[in-house]
Order: C-alpha cells, then sequence, then structure tokens
C-alpha cells in the first residue's frame, strides 16, 4: 500500500473523494497514467466504502446527494497527435449534454429517501381508469423515464414518462404549483434540462384533460433521479445496432421488450403446467468432466481447484435428470442452458435454454397426449397475453386439432413418398446401401461427416417436416440409430428396428421431442458402444458426442430406472414460434454468440 504515502488526504477534501469515485472529479492530464493504475488495482484489492456523496461544494461529505462533475475527454496528454484526440461525434454529444446539466445544475443522481405516497405508472393507470375517480385530492409520487417533453408557451409542459411497461402524461403548470410559485424565468430553466431519457421523480394528483386523457398534476417540480447523457433516439431500425445496444432497443422499440416478455410469461405457463402435474423442478451440473446426453461438439474448459482435469459445459441435462428418477423421484423437469460449440444461425445459438421433464410409469402415448395438452394450454396463454398486454405481436396463426393430431411413421412415410424400400438399417453397410436406393432423390452432402443418423434426418427434413406447415405434426418410430437413449422395438410394418420417438414439428419448426427412455442397462452399455464404433475411422465427428461408455450412468441404470418417458423442448425455438420472431437472437437477450462477443467492441469503436 506504499502507493498511498504519494497522496495525501482528509475526509473532507476533494482529492480523497477523487480516488474513491474517480469519474467525479477532473483529473490533471500528467497524472493520468499513475491514476489509472492506481485505479485498477485499488478496485480489485480495495473495499469501496458504502454511502459516501459529495455535495456540491465537494466540501462535505453528505449521504444523501453527490453530484457528478462529469470528466469528459479532456484527460488527454497534450503531447499527443492533434487526430489522436479528435472526439467522436457520440462523445461530443455527451459533454455538450453534461455541461447543459452542469450550467442548469441538474448533474444529480440522488439516493431515494422515503416515499410512502409513491406507486407505479400501471397501479396509477389502474386506480384511476374511471373518469369518477379523478380528480382526485391524494398526493403520489410517479418515478419514470421520459418518453416525450412538450412545452406549450413559456407556462406549461407536458411530459410523458413510462415505467411498467406503461406510459402516462404529467402536466407541470405554473398557474397550478402551490404558492410560493417560481418566476416564469425560474420555471423555464428549471424545466429546461430534462430531456427524453431522463429518469424522474413527480408528486402530484391524479385529473384529466380537457380531452379525459388521465394525467398528473404536478404540484411540484420535476426531479432528476438519473439525467440520461447520450439521446434517447426516437427510432432505432438497423438490426446491428438495435443488438449491440440492446438496452437502447428494449426503450425505444416496443416489440423487443414484448418479446422479451413474452418469453417470461411462457416460461412461467412451462412451470405451472409441471407444477400442476406435482413435478419436481430440479437444477442439475453445467459444469461436469463429461458431456453426454446427446450428440454434439461441447465447450472444453478447466477450473482452478482442477488443473489437470478438462472439464466440459453440458450438452443436455438428460442422464442427471434421469439419475434423479433413479432415486425415487417419480417425476421432474428443469429449465435451464445448455451448450453445444456449433455454429450461429437463424435458429440455432451455441448457447440455448432447454426444459426437459422425465415422469415415471409414461410411455409414448402419455406423452404426446401430455404435449398436446401443454401446447394447446400455451397457445390459449399467449392469444390472451397479445390482447391484453403485448399488443405489439401478432397472435400466431397456428390452428391446433381438438385431440389425436397428426402422425406419421417415420419409415413407412418416407418409403412411400419416395417410392423405395429402406435397407436394413441396423446393418453395418445400411448407409451406401440407403444412398444407392435413393438414386439422387435427396439432396445431401456426401464426404466424411455424413453418417447414416444425419442422412436420415436430412430426408425427414426434405420429406416429412414440411407437411407441418398446414397443420401440427408428429413424426414417430425413428430408426434405432438416430435415439441412442430411447428404447426400441421392431416395427411390424417394415421390420426396421425402430425407437419408442416422436418429434413435434409446427410451421416447419421442432418444437418438441420425445421417447420412452432406455431403462435395461445392458442394452444401454451395447448402444453406448455402437456409437462409439460408429465413429472409429472418422475424423471429421471424432469431437462430436461421447467417446466412451458412460459408465457412471450404466451402473445407475443397474438400480434399476422404472419405465420412464422422457420429453425436451428448446425454449428459444418456442419463444420464435409464439412471437412470430425469424430469429434467434430475437428471442435472447442480448442476442446471439456473435453478437454478445461483439458488444465491447462495439463500445470501444462508438
Amino acid at each position: 500500500m506504499q502507493i498511498l504515502t504519494h497522496f495525501s488526504f482528509t475526509m473532507g477534501n476533494a482529492p480523497f473523494l477523487g480516488f474513491l469515485r474517480p469519474y467525479l472529479f477532473q483529473l490533471p492530464s500528467p497524472r493520468t497514467a499513475v491514476y489509472a493504475r492506481f485505479f485498477s488495482a485499488s478496485s480489485h484489492g480495495f473495499s469501496k466504502p458504502r454511502g459516501l456523496h459529495c455535495t456540491r461544494s465537494h466540501s462535505v461529505c453528505n449521504r444523501g446527494l453527490h453530484t457528478s462533475a462529469y470528466r469528459g475527454s479532456a484527460s488527454v496528454d497534450s503531447d499527443a497527435p492533434a487526430n489522436k484526440i479528435v472526439a467522436s461525434s457520440r462523445q461530443i454529444k455527451v459533454d455538450n449534454r453534461v455541461q447543459k446539466l452542469k450550467d442548469h445544475d441538474a448533474l444529480h443522481y440522488p439516493r431515494l429517501g422515503s416515499r410512502p405516497n409513491k406507486i407505479s405508472i400501471p397501479n396509477f393507470r389502474e386506480r384511476y381508469h374511471d373518469v369518477g375517480a379523478t380528480p382526485a385530492s391524494e398526493e403520489i409520487v410517479l418515478e419514470g423515464r421520459i418518453m416525450s417533453v412538450r412545452r406549450s408557451g413559456s407556462k406549461l409542459v407536458f411530459i410523458t414518462i413510462m415505467g411498467g411497461y406503461e406510459q402516462v402524461q404529467v402536466m407541470v403548470s405554473l398557474n397550478r404549483l402551490p404558492d410560493p410559485k417560481p418566476e416564469p424565468q425560474q420555471f423555464t430553466e428549471a424545466l429546461h434540462p430534462f430531456l427524453r431519457g431522463d429518469i424522474i421523480s413527480i408528486k402530484g394528483s391524479a385529473m384529466r384533460t380537457g380531452t379525459g386523457e388521465l394525467t398528473l398534476q404536478a404540484n411540484e417540480l420535476p426531479t432528476h433521479l438519473s439525467p440520461s447523457l447520450t439521446p434517447l433516439p426516437m427510432k432505432l431500425v438497423n438490426q446491428e445496432t438495435m443488438v449491440l445496444n440492446r438496452h437502447v432497443d428494449l426503450l425505444v422499440n416496443r416489440r423487443t421488450s414484448d418479446i422479451f416478455r413474452l418469453r417470461s410469461h411462457i416460461i412461467k405457463s412451462l412451470r405451472d403446467f409441471f407444477h400442476e402435474r406435482d413435478f419436481l423442478e430440479v437444477q442439475t451440473p453445467i459444469l461436469a468432466d463429461y458431456a453426454s446426453g446427446a450428440t454434439a461438439r461441447p465447450f472444453l474448459t478447466s477450473a482452478t481447484d482442477l488443473p489437470h482435469k478438462e472439464l466440459a459445459l453440458r450438452i443436455a441435462p438428460e442422464l442427471w435428470l434421469k439419475r434423479l428418477v433413479v432415486g425415487g423421484n417419480d417425476r421432474v423437469f428443469e429449465i435451464g442452458p445448455s451448450f453445444r460449440n456449433e455454429s450461429v444461425d437463424t435458429t440455432h445459438n451455441p448457447e440455448f435454454t432447454m426444459c426437459e421433464f422425465y415422469s415415471a410409469y409414461s410411455n409414448l402415448a402419455d406423452l404426446i397426449s401430455m404435449t398436446e395438452d401443454l401446447i394447446t394450454r400455451l397457445v390459449k396463454r399467449v392469444n390472451h397475453l397479445m390482447q391484453t398486454q403485448l399488443e405489439s405481436l401478432e397472435k400466431p396463426k397456428i390452428e391446433l386439432p381438438e385431440r389425436n393430431w397428426k402422425q406419421v411413421e417415420f419409415i413407412p412415410a418416407l418409403e412411400e413418398i419416395l417410392n423405395i424400400q429402406f435397407p436394413d438399417l441396423s446393418h453395418p453397410d445400411a448407409l451406401p446401401k440407403l444412398i444407392e436406393a435413393l438414386d439422387g432423390q435427396a439432396k445431401f452432402t456426401e464426404g466424411l461427416e455424413l453418417t447414416l443418423s444425419k442422412l436420415l434426418d436430412e430426408l425427414a427434413s426434405q420429406f416429412l417436416e414440411p407437411a407441418s406447415h398446414e397443420q401440427p405434426l408428429f413424426i414417430i418410430h425413428h430408426p434405432a440409430c438416430m435415439s441412442p437413449l430411447s428404447k426400441s422395438f421392431t416395427c411390424p410394418k417394415t421390420g426396421q428396428l425402430v425407437s419408442a420417438r416422436a418429434e413435434l414439428f409446427i410451421e416447419g419448426r421442432e418444437i418438441a421431442n420425445m421417447y420412452e427412455e432406455e431403462n435395461d442397462p445392458f442394452e444401454q452399455r451395447r448402444k453406448f458402444e455402437l456409437q462409439i464404433a460408429a465413429r472409429k475411422g472418422n475424423p471429421a465427428i471424432d469431437d462430436e458426442g461421447p467417446a466412451e461408455v458412460d459408465e457412471s450412468y450404466v451402473q445407475a441404470l443397474e438400480h434399476g430406472l422404472p419405465p420412464t418417458g422422457g420429453w425436451g423442448c428448446g425454449v428459444d425455438r418456442l419463444v420464435m414460434l409464439f412471437s412470430g420472431a425469424q430469429r434467434i437472437s430475437d428471442t435472447l437477450s442480448f442476442g446471439n454468440l456473435r453478437n454478445v462477443v461483439s458488444i465491447r467492441q462495439a463500445a470501444k469503436d462508438a
């Protein structure tokens, strides 16, 4: 701590406060480098005193209010080339705004005191919804962000503020302020620094204007709670700008915030659905020494306490959840993130949210029935929300049958459409035989990465899934090679070994995947070994999926897994379906992975 000996300060002077709150004070340019090193060290090594704020004179410490004397961009070495110190247009706007606030003594960030009569804007609108409830004599406090300022002469200002996703008008009239009233010039100057984007507090009473609009009539001049230093645009249409400045996008574009609110409601509806059916919500590990439960390339990392152990982010919670069922938890579900080190596109992001449930003593028919009930419930809930709250979103045009949604069997449906007979898909040479049988009818890329499972999946994508644009579609009984964790049986129609599995597609999108879980430890081990054998000699897919038998899971099965139905759904795609979003990034708080890793650089380049 010897660096502290270079500075002498006391509790009452500005230099002391300058090092505690560096953005409050103008620092001499010769000390900039030294200061930066000191603050970097102090921010990591020292604890910051609480409740220490400086008044406007910078001479008395006070817990109530501090004034920010903005540093701006003046701390630049005077010897630097001229082209290095030219401020960006954004910085010029910020500096001008800061100077204006300082000139009007309005650059304040006060703490909130007691406000027993404070209510939210939505509650204000609800309380005084009836015309008979206004005008009201009670005095209340509203707080929110300014969305518009309209001046009508020198003695009347209308301000629209937003909070809780709703807006309300505020009228500030010099003639209606209580005595002693400010002078007209003082009134004008006091309201001059208030701009769109500022966060303010206003005390007043409810009334209605001549046009009948519910309004808060101010009994005092508004107070700045947090002035906006950067202008808030009226609109934002550039997609890149929107996702790299999501906080601005949320303020300007109602549709963006409505999609996020819809996402929250969908997740709550999922939870309510499972809780009502006595499911237990759980959280399973995200970091482990092994990523299993799906065929995907994992993200690899390490931990300080395990320096010689390679760890992986989970690609699916499936095997953890089934261990819990073995442990006597007959119905469990989890909503949480999974990670797959794969490409980014309009429907895929390496980090995504999964909802999975596992129900003991449930078969495929039970899973399909539950899925129909869940989706029907979600559609009704979404339609209600869009009529009452999320009005910027269009209701999804999804026609749901009452019951018995359309089902097609994987192999028989493809054989009929393609007019071919599939080879025995359990045979080692099934892939080349299937390619030969197709005789160019399907589009796919041959190469090392092409496996039998990938080819079958591509066939379903081209020839089966498009039918889901007409109505919801369950594709059932996939070939066993596509579902190593599912129970399998011999199809009576084709003689092929197929899985007790179903996928739900709506409007061409996979919505849910479900199957009866393999609970035979011997059969599960055999399927794991087949997976490993299929990868040998294929370096193109050597880093995908399990590389060894998951012995801990097989051993868990040896304790007995009841006949269990498992179900999974991508929450992000569900939100896309119901919101009408065309990109998965529109359903994520800060966009996809490419967007997230670009935010900091975009700020530096601004």
